[in-house]
């Protein structure tokens, strides 16, 4: 776990690795529980026996169910002390470039890319592979 002081701290980091997350399994009660959050059912999620017979064999999880494990997996790899809030901003180039099978583990590494004064704090950039 990288540890910064405050966020002077994370501005002399620009271009570091951060680190690599523990591994966590995407099962499908994970997969089950996101489609019953957002309201997506597609079948190739939900449907094991359609699934089965899908070029995948199985369920695979959503696309925006891996995105949205990055905010728990940044956790274990960084902090910054110091601050009122942490928030997403949003991304700049988010590419699903392959399925997550149900009950396959991953996990993310990061690194720092920008660190840029916003009106309210920092602008924090970085890379989750």
């Amino acid at each position: 776990m990288r540890v910064f002081a405050n966020v002077d701290a994370v501005k002399r980091a620009v271009g570091e690795e951060l680190g690599t997350s523990d591994w966590v399994t995407v099962d499908q009660a994970m997969i089950d529980r996101f489609a019953e959050a957002t309201g997506d059912f597609q079948w190739i999620h939900v449907d094991r026996v359609r699934a089965a017979a899908s070029p995948f064999g199985t369920t695979i999880a959503h696309g925006f169910l891996t995105l949205s494990l990055l905010a728990g997996l940044s956790q274990e790899c960084y902090r910054v002390d110091h601050l009122a809030a942490r928030l997403n901003y949003g991304c700049n180039k988010v590419r699903f470039t392959a399925p997550v099978l149900s009950g396959k583990r991953v996990r993310a590494h990061f690194k720092v890319l920008s660190a840029e004064d916003a009106p309210q704090g920092l602008r924090l950039t970085t890379q989750a592979t």
